[in-house]
């Protein structure tokens, strides 16, 4: 039964999925008003609590402590609001990499009680459309250096009707700063139920028509009072860093959520590339990151090299799977485990983790309090101990998508298959297996080889293609394309690279396919189904 809600666009509880399909919420330990809003309680509230001198963000050159923060979003709350019209249960979308501003806007919007859309700054303006459209988003916050993409979109668009820019740089010169300015300190935040949807988290390499996942006030709290608390135990002491884009759930938690929650510090970088996390970490005494084990490679070799990361306590692994050399030699050089998890976007954040007291190789550790897990055959029922199976958990955050009826696959008599197989063995620690489906998953994001064949085939020079996971000794994987050429076009090097930069001008960069082969014909069924477990010998 849901509470009290002060949306007056009713939208996302309208398309919430029928009661009878959602996952068995366990919410025993988890205690919350019926008013909340997750945003006053990490701005206002941390302040009210004696952190308002303590300093929330670090980033483009400053620090902001949270009184600063508290004042920032409040003025920009007040330009929603007032200036723009945003209304409680409007959807805003914000695009922005990750920076202090993004953090403020996603904190305003959700205090003037908008349903908040993070959104990668890499998306094309065709991807953000198909966003758009699924949310029916009104209001779209955006870094002033990465408007075209957004204005393209919205030229067309049957819903979105304003977009504002601001600058995330630190300089406070675009509309929304300049509005921002004229205002008071002051925000009487919009009093939204804990069950009001507050983020539309779109799943990362979606598949077909995007899936968004929908949060409600008290499942922002829960990540931090659940994980964030228990395996972390987060103090007002700590550091944040990370890679992970604030766009994804697992960004938003670790880089957002989970510091400001404890009145820690986070910082944000835009360009989070390995070399540039060693130097935060080193220059602010970083004391838990965020990243995935590509990124803990380089900072092996790194310390080798003389780099003090010393002040790390907490090294978090997740993304894809945590080798069991990476995890080895980070406890050689540093003393301390590299903490391996799983998470999802419909499950908001990390539900099972290895602990620093309670951790092994080659293992992603036990379900986070709260949550319970299962490991299920053929048929549904419990698999038996080392066999792999699919894995089922519930707990206190669940799947709701938003209008999909896709809801159906995801939650099974009460349990949220996450699409992932698991092995559990005789002393109850969970394994990673495989993607039950054929995601691609590089250097921690989830790529879909239909979209990247979509892109191929847009270009004249390709007649048909699959695109499959190859592995990779840095990324996991990487995205590998075997490509058909039409008439007139001969193999070549430099189509090779044109075909690259075509797939990157289509869709978000990061999905291109890092190896071409070309190829007379594809592995094929007799009905003309393309075969790419055929590729993959």
């Amino acid at each position: 039964m849901l509470g009290p809600s002060a949306h007056i666009d009713t939208f996302t509880r309208d398309n919430l999925p029928p009661a009878d399909s959602w996952p068995e919420f366990l919410m025993e330990g988890f205690d919350y008003p019926e008013r909340l809003n997750a945003a006053v309680e990490l701005t206002d509230a941390m302040v009210e609590k004696g952190f308002g001198d303590h300093t929330a963000l670090i980033g483009n050159g400053r620090r902001r402590t949270y009184k600063e923060l508290s004042d920032w979003t409040n003025r920009l709350a007040h330009v929603l609001s007032e200036d723009l019209g945003v209304k409680p249960g409007n959807r805003v979308l914000i695009r922005s990499a990750n920076n202090p501003a993004m953090v403020a806007c996603w904190l305003a919007a959700t205090k003037a009680g908008a349903v908040v859309v993070n959104t990668m700054p890499m998306l094309r303006a065709g991807e953000l459309a198909k966003i758009i459209d699924k949310a029916e988003i009104s209001h779209a916050l955006c870094d002033t250096r990465l408007m075209d993409e957004l204005v393209t979109c919205a030229k067309t668009s049957a819903y979105l009707t304003s977009v504002v820019g601001f600058d995330g740089t630190s300089n406070h010169d675009a509309e929304l700063d300049r509005l921002a300015l004229e205002k008071p300190v002051t925000y009487e935040a919009v009093e939204t139920g804990r069950d009001d949807v507050a983020l539309l988290g779109f799943t990362s390499g979606t598949t077909g028509a995007p899936k968004a996942t929908m949060h409600f006030h008290r499942d922002l709290l829960m990540i931090a009072d659940g994980y964030a608390a228990e395996v972390l135990g987060v103090t007002s002491e700590d550091v944040f860093v990370g890679s992970p884009p604030l766009a994804f759930t697992f960004g938003l938690g670790g880089l957002a959520i989970f510091p400001l929650r404890f009145g820690a510090s986070a910082t944000l970088l835009e360009n989070a590339s390995p070399p540039n996390l060693i130097e935060i970490i080193e220059k602010y005494k970083a004391t838990v990151c965020f990243t995935a084990p590509t990124a803990y490679r380089v900072m092996l070799r790194a310390m080798e090299e003389g780099a003090d990361l010393s002040s790390l306590r907490a090294a978090v692994s997740a993304g894809e799977t945590l080798p069991a050399p990476v995890y080895q030699d980070w406890i050689d050089k540093t003393g301390k485990p590299m903490l391996d998890g799983i998470g999802a976007t419909e499950m908001l954040h990390i539900f099972i983790s290895n602990r620093f007291d309670d951790h092994r190789p080659a293992c992603t550790g036990k379900p986070v309090t709260g949550y319970q897990v299962r490991v299920l055959d053929s048929n549904g029922d419990e698999a038996p101990r080392g066999e792999v199976g699919r894995l089922a958990v519930r707990g206190p955050t669940g799947c709701r998508y938003l209008a999909d009826e896709r809801q159906a696959e995801y939650v099974q008599d009460g349990w949220n298959v996450t699409g992932d197989s698991f092995v559990m063995d005789s002393d109850g620690y969970l394994h990673f297996a495989a993607r039950n489906d054929d995601m691609i998953v590089s250097a921690g994001y989830n790529i879909a080889g239909p979209e990247v064949e979509a892109a191929l085939l847009a270009h004249e020079a390709v007649a048909e293609c699959a695109v499959i996971g190859a592995p990779d000794e840095a990324r996991g994987e990487i995205v590998q394309a075997h490509v058909v050429l039409s008439e007139g076009h001969s193999a070549s090097e430099a189509l090779v690279k044109l075909l690259q930069d075509h797939v990157k001008a289509t869709i978000a960069p990061y999905k291109y396919p890092r190896h071409i082969v070309f190829t007379a014909a594809l592995p094929k069924t007799e009905t003309g189904k393309i075969q790419r477990f055929r590729l993959k010998g």
